[in-house]
């Protein structure tokens, strides 16, 4: 099998240990180490040492030079809204004005404005428009994505949906994973009265799913949980349902209103609870006691002009463990720079930069229920890599909104490679 050494690297960040760390000892400096280099097998990671001893014990093997930069882990996002037609643009202005999220979207704005959009679309432009974000996703050093549908709310346009994340998926040699979102909103043409909103979730539960078992269309399923979208009993009915056919679990939670979807994220054993910028006191315990890992979306508040983050570092001293991802979309984040968003994490939740780079990382993975496969640079892992043109890790949250990966790639596959 072809071997491939990365030498000359200023560092080497390893991110090597528990595949959920939660704080301390166990995030330490983010296993940064100067002088090795990283071996890799075909698709996996096996060696990671001292330069001069991989080079005298694989003399045969190909080398990169990393040029006096930074290699690291491929960053993992692992919650973008990638399945859309047009921007959003306008809804900028508005908030500008003074509306808020909710009343955007009570008069056809917001989400529902992506839904009226994408319905129109064929599956074969959904994928042309998809296609080069992706790529610019992984220019910026990401090599794992999430991408969930939930701009359809139909049977058909959902499907549809999914259909083109698994195109994507043949398409690029970046890591995606799947995630149903039927439950992003009530459908306009549902909310006539409370009898047409159960309708939808009974549309949810007994067409959308089981299609979604039927084709392998989706590892996850998701919703927005929060005080005018789902309720919590909603949400608790359409998650076990999802469970049922076969479905991890995520959550849209607590993100402009506390409602209890933190506590019922960790009471269900979801992989993630996400957004949680207005999670309650009782919500950081329960996060904290459970297993679900709390993915924080700095861009989404700094682009919708919310003073208020989501509570990092009380989450941290709780025991939480905690992921970053953009929420790439096309109304509260529109950006693919995942760098952008550890300067965020530096800068505005207060996160230290080995705390904002395992979550970008380590426990991305674990969001996505994959923290035995990538994250980390170490033996037995996917040779998921990135290559920033800094000399020091530091620098990555340094210089933001700065265009720095030079290279990266999945499973030893390259993704990005600059000009």
């Amino acid at each position: 099998m072809p071997q491939t050494l990365f030498v000359n690297a200023a560092q080497i960040v390893t991110c090597a240990g528990p595949g959920r760390a939660r704080r301390g000892a166990e995030i330490r400096d983010a296993g940064v180490r100067t002088g090795y280099a990283a071996l890799i097998e075909g698709d996996h990671i096996v060696a990671v040492a001292p330069q001069d001893e991989l080079e005298r014990t694989h003399p045969r093997a190909e080398r990169v030079d990393c040029r006096g930069g930074v290699l690291m882990p491929g960053l993992v996002d692992s919650h973008t809204h990638g399945i859309f037609g047009k921007p959003r643009h306008e809804e900028q202005e508005l908030r500008a004005s003074g509306m808020g999220y909710m009343e955007i979207a009570k008069q056809g704005g917001g989400i529902h404005s992506s839904v009226r959009d994408l319905r129109t679309r064929s599956e074969d432009e959904l994928f042309s428009l998809a296609l080069p974000r992706l790529r610019r996703l992984a220019a910026h050093g990401t090599t794992t994505v999430e991408l969930k549908s939930g701009y359809g709310l139909s049977v058909e346009a959902e499907m549809k949906s999914l259909r083109v994340i698994r195109r994507l998926q043949d398409a690029l040699p970046i890591r995606i994973v799947p995630t149903f979102l039927g439950a992003h909103e009530i459908p306009l043409e549902f909310r006539a009265a409370p009898r047409h909103r159960n309708e939808y979730i009974d549309l949810i539960v007994h067409e959308m799913l089981p299609l979604v078992e039927a084709e392998g269309l989706a590892r996850f399923a998701d919703i927005f949980c929060e005080p005018g979208v789902y309720t919590v009993d909603e949400a608790r009915r359409i998650l076990s349902a999802a469970r049922a056919h076969g479905l991890l679990i995520k959550l849209h939670a607590d993100e402009l209103e506390p409602g209890g979807a933190a506590e019922l994220a960790a009471e269900i054993g979801a992989t993630s609870a996400d957004h949680l910028a207005a999670i309650s006191d009782r919500g950081i315990a329960a996060l904290a006691a459970s297993a679900t890992v709390a993915t924080l979306l700095p861009g989404t508040m700094l682009f919708l002009g919310r003073q208020k983050q989501a509570p990092a570092r009380a989450l941290l001293e709780a025991g939480a463990a905690i992921a970053l991802a953009t929420d790439f979309n096309p109304g509260t984040s529109p950006t693919v720079n995942f760098p952008l968003m550890l300067t965020l994490a530096v800068s505005q939740l207060k996160l230290s930069v080995a705390e904002a780079i395992v979550a970008a990382t380590v426990n991305g993975a674990a969001a996505l229920g994959l923290a035995a496969e990538t994250g980390q640079i170490a033996p037995g892992y996917a040779a998921d890599l990135a290559l920033f043109e800094i000399e020091d890790i530091r620098e990555l949250p340094y210089w933001y909104g700065d265009h720095r990966c030079v290279a990266s790639w999945s499973r030893g596959r390259a993704c990005h490679q600059a000009s």
